[in-house]
């Protein structure tokens, strides 16, 4: 067997390799999770508080986040264009 052919050899058999583990590594960890939550009515309230240890240091701060897409859109329309828009 020539050189070229032990590497040609070679190769295919790492990629043989190759591919069943990555079928393997697929089947064994399943489907992606979805990320975010389900459209609705309401808020999400979210806390963004921290403390940074000792007496009184940190911030506490806490968000609410709607959870229909529209109602989220518009909070990043700036007031000027929406009024524009109304006209």
């Amino acid at each position: 067997m020539t050189v070229a052919g032990s590497i040609a050899l070679l190769s295919g058999a790492i990629l043989l390799v190759l591919a069943l583990r990555v079928i393997a590594v697929i089947r064994r960890e399943g489907p992606r999770p979805t990320r975010g939550s389900p459209p609705g009515q309401g808020h999400h309230v979210i806390d963004a508080s921290y403390h940074s240890g000792g007496g009184g240091g940190g911030h506490d701060a806490t968000f609410t986040v709607p959870r229909d897409p529209q109602a989220y859109a518009r909070a990043f329309v700036p007031k000027v264009a929406s009024e524009r828009d109304r006209t």
